[in-house]
């Protein structure tokens, strides 16, 4: 199993936090604020991991233009504003103004605006080239030269062993310098006018990049949110954006579609963060869901042995107290939880049988593994007991039991009966007494020995899972020790102000920076405001959920999957993380399950009802939510300030439960 530790930019390489990145898989362009691709470091268009352009500079009347602004204007394309003089008058302002809006698709459209009041005749140049390397010799620093171009219809192309681009300009090039790598138009503008170039980049043969996320037959239903909070709106927006332009087709059923993990580092499938990911947003509707567990499902391992019935997945870094912890059995357990609650928001029951038996071998699989233990290892046998770990295992017997059940299959019993035993020994095992009201462990040695820091797992003790009627899973921890968790997650050693720390600032080995070690990482934040909510601690809930907000408002809205764990203060921005992918599939799915917790929706679309459980405190006032899916049928629903919640739209005959 290789290790998967968390990814870094090498030295000189300009890291990802820098950078505007476009995003319609398996579409990208990245880009630095000045517009201009220079060919340095991550810069350029890609597709299907390959880099094919790395240089696009633009010069006009022998001056490279001025950037003066560089800004998303969605999730696939960004826009760059520059200007220059080219006249002798003596003054500050600028004669032309040079706009390029740039897209994942490989097209870039330049435009050129005369602001004086008399013609211009410009020479306007475009310097291309490009290595066609693969983004991962890219991210190491092993990208090669440029390769040499050559004059193919009305632009460039280039060639190697392992494929082929070209650029095509629209209107075609005056001049075409293959030596040079260089296209050039004689422009004449009038007073006020404007001429536009638009430039094509594909591999030779290829067609333009047909973006899941952007086809009629998207998984995902594109809700929007409004209210007292002006913020929350251009969130949900982007949040749902970045989810569509993450979207892949799997290779071997294309009708199946999931989630990639992030950009730049993670371009294609990453189990447990794309079950994860699918789990979250729910809300959407369930075709993600169901395609991503189709896609996992074919992966599943056979038997016999051990391994029999994981999904596979790579080894991950745990932080500085543990050793590396296995991505796998992670998503084996999650695959029996998305499943049943993915039928209680509305998965279709013969689906739903399509995927059980995939369900009942990671099921298999836990009791096997367990035995007689109450816990699960985690990465192997022999290796430590993790909280997070078994919080994962515990929800999936309860939510897989019940599932089981519903369809009349047996196991269902064994189950329960291996949860409750997990329950009564982790309360004995895994919680630590202290002066401050104690703490659950973080994990457990083979040898019984606690290991006692504060981490953003022990938020995942919160998240039981959803069974019938709109009731919460039992949960590892009881009633008394949910409350001091609570106070621990919402003190101020966990809650940074800007969400919630992976590590206690107070703990040894604390870094704001670390992923494991301190930095906010969102998904465990979003978990965290989700479990909080459902079981009562609104305070707590509240403060970690505005700080994640405020986050994405200084992040334009597109939250990484991780940032800087330092304090906030008075006129003080979150640090960015010069390794994190952005956007990343659990930032943007996090976003969906912050916003509709605060409405507490638990639906049981196979009894026809939905429950709701608002937030009474109503943390960001007035909020309405349209456009979800429950029961395969568009879901609105609204809170008041007051914290009542209000069904507006739903499926005929979905009924409000109590």
């Amino acid at each position: 199993m290789p290790l998967l530790t968390p990814s870094s930019a090498p030295l000189g390489l300009p890291p990802a936090h820098a950078t505007l990145v476009c995003v319609a898989l398996p579409g990208l362009a990245i880009s630095t604020e000045q517009g201009q691709l220079t060919g340095q470091g991550l810069e350029g268009f890609y597709r299907s991991g390959r880099r094919t352009l790395s240089r696009c500079q633009v010069r006009v009347a022998g001056q490279e233009p001025l950037a003066v602004q560089a800004r998303m204007v969605g999730a696939d394309r960004a826009r760059f504003m520059a200007t220059l003089r080219v006249s002798a008058d003596v003054g500050p302002d600028p004669d032309v103004v040079v706009e390029r809006i740039r897209h994942a698709d490989g097209t870039e459209r330049i435009t050129l605006l005369n602001t004086v009041p008399r013609p211009l005749r410009l020479l306007v140049e475009v310097a291309l080239g490009t290595d066609l390397a693969e983004l991962g010799a890219v991210a190491s620093g092993r990208a090669g030269p440029e390769l040499p171009a050559s004059v193919h219809d009305s632009g460039l192309r280039w060639s190697c062993a392992g494929g082929h681009a070209a650029v095509t300009a629209q209107p075609p090039p005056t001049d075409a310098l293959a030596s040079a790598g260089l296209l050039r138009w004689r422009m004449e503008l009038p007073p006020g006018g404007t001429r536009s170039v638009e430039l094509r980049v594909r591999p030779d043969g290829a067609g333009p990049v047909r973006a899941v996320g952007r086809g009629a037959q998207t998984p995902l239903a594109r809700a929007t949110a409004a209210g007292d909070d002006p913020r929350v709106q251009p969130f949900l927006h982007t949040c749902v954006e970045d989810l569509q332009a993450l979207l892949l087709r799997d290779p071997v059923n294309p009708a199946d579609t999931y989630l990639a993990a992030g950009v730049p580092w993670r371009c294609g499938m990453a189990p447990a963060d794309a079950l994860a990911a699918a789990r979250m947003t729910l809300p959407l509707g369930t075709r993600l869901a169901t395609g991503t567990l189709r896609a996992l499902a074919r992966t599943q391992l056979p038997g016999p042995g051990t391994r029999s019935g994981m999904i596979p997945g790579p080894r991950r870094n745990a932080g500085p107290h543990l050793p590396p912890g296995c991505t796998g059995i992670e998503a084996t357990l999650l695959f029996p939880a998305l499943l049943a609650e993915a039928r209680r928001w509305g998965l279709p029951e013969q689906e739903t049988e399509t995927l059980l038996p995939a369900a009942e071998r990671c099921l298999r699989w836990l009791r096997t593994t367990v035995g007689d233990d109450p816990y699960v290892p985690d990465p192997h046998h022999g290796g430590p007991l993790l909280c997070e770990t078994q919080a994962h295992a515990h929800r999936a017997a309860v939510l897989g039991a019940d599932l089981l059940d519903a369809y009349g299959r047996p196991g269902g019993a064994g189950l329960r009966d291996w949860a409750q035993q997990l329950r009564a020994a982790f309360r004995e095992d895994f919680w630590v007494e202290d002066r401050g009201g104690g703490r659950p462990a973080a994990a457990r040695t083979r040898d019984g020995r606690a290991l006692p820091h504060l981490g953003s797992g022990a938020a995942h003790l919160l998240d039981t899972g959803l069974l019938g009627s709109g009731a919460a899973a039992p949960g590892l921890l009881d009633k008394v020790r949910t409350e001091q968790l609570a106070r621990l997650l919402g003190g101020p050693a966990m809650d940074s102000g800007w969400g919630l720390r992976s590590l206690g600032a107070k703990e040894p080995a604390y870094n704001p920076f670390g992923h494991r070690s301190g930095a906010v990482r969102v998904q465990d934040t979003a978990v965290a405001v989700a479990g909080l909510a459902a079981a009562g601690h609104e305070k707590e809930a509240g403060s970690l959920l505005r700080g994640v907000l405020a986050a994405a408002e200084e992040f334009g809205g597109r939250l990484p999957e991780m940032y800087a764990g330092q304090q906030r203060t008075a006129g003080s921005a979150p640090l960015p993380h010069p390794a994190a992918c952005r956007p990343a599939a659990t930032a943007a799915a996090s976003g969906v399950l912050l916003l509709t917790a605060l409405a507490g929706i638990r639906p049981d679309a196979p009894a026809g009802t939905v429950t709701l459980r608002p937030m009474r405190s109503a943390p960001l006032g007035e909020i309405s939510l349209t456009g979800l899916r429950v029961a395969g049928a568009p879901f609105s629903v609204r809170v008041s300030r007051l914290g009542l919640a209000m069904v507006e739209e739903a499926a005929d005959g979905l009924q409000l439960g109590l």
